[in-house]
């Protein structure tokens, strides 16, 4: 390649184009090809290195607490995950509807790594993502620093993704005032913009875990309008190899029985086809 047209191509900002010339132009000679043609596959490189650009930096600035992918998660460890309905979700249709979802199960079953994986998908399709746990949004708005314009433009962050996704709703009780920072993302949210959320408590405890008892009715009034509402059962995902890494005598007790995951004894709530709600134990 001439100095000159590198250095065109880099006043221009066309590295992609800059980095695949030299075999286009070698695959133009050998395959005779029209000048539209190899006008064309370079346009293509350059616009494949931008957009794959493009999705690092939107996964950067997601803040996923670890990038994941529907690929890599084990369907059959648990079978009340429906792998039809989860790669649905992943395709983003929820998110051009503007609707949302919530992930409901004990703690481990893979609820942050469904979330996360399906944001990651949804960056993929073209759309700015933010995630944050409900202990991140709650730090986000108590902090001095977001008193007033800063406020605003913290509330902006929160409004302005196309996902947003809320994760680890039901660790344990929220600080004061988090209901009303809550409450009024899921409030300009409604059919503006689509927010998935992860609870591994019922719904009927959510007033506790709030301390706030019409913030969090106002909460499940308005995001379980359009919601789709994923009821996930049975063992730790996250401790599904624990069993194996251990050595052998360290997964026995002395009387020779097996020693099993720790389970979540809390029930976990499911909506009936009323939109009530009704608690079905976590098994």
């Amino acid at each position: 390649m001439r100095s000159s047209l590198q250095e065109s191509l880099k006043t221009l900002r066309l590295s992609g184009l800059a980095a695949s010339l030299d075999v286009r132009l070698t695959e133009a000679r050998g395959n005779h090809l029209e000048h539209e043609e190899f006008l064309e596959l370079l346009l293509a490189d350059e616009l494949a290195v931008r957009s794959s650009r493009l999705v690092e930096r939107r996964v950067r600035a997601a803040m996923f607490r670890e990038i994941k992918s529907l690929d890599e998660f084990d369907f059959s460890f648990n079978p009340s995950i429906k792998r039809k309905q989860v790669f649905d979700l992943a395709t983003c249709k929820f998110v051009r509807d503007k609707a949302d979802v919530l992930l409901l199960g004990p703690p481990g079953v893979g609820k942050s790594f469904l979330a996360q994986a399906i944001g990651h998908a949804a960056i993929r399709c073209g759309m700015v993502v933010l995630y944050r746990s409900i202990f991140d949004l709650a730090r986000d708005f108590m902090t001095e620093e977001t008193l007033g314009d800063e406020g605003n433009k913290m509330l902006a962050r929160y409004l302005k993704p196309d996902l947003l996704v809320i994760d680890d709703m039901g660790m344990k009780q929220l600080p004061r005032r988090s209901g009303e920072y809550l409450l009024e993302i899921i409030m300009r949210r409604h059919e503006n913009r689509s927010t998935l959320m992860t609870s591994n408590r019922p719904l009927e405890d959510w007033a506790k875990l709030i301390g706030d008892v019409p913030s969090a009715t106002a909460i499940l009034d308005r995001f379980l309008q359009h919601a789709t509402i994923i009821n996930i059962t049975g063992k730790s995902y996250r401790l599904r190899n624990r069993g194996k890494a251990e050595p052998e005598g360290r997964r026995s007790t002395a009387g020779g029985e097996g020693l099993s995951p720790p389970e979540d004894t809390e029930p976990v709530t499911a909506l009936s086809s009323d939109g009530k709600a009704a608690s079905a134990p976590a098994t």
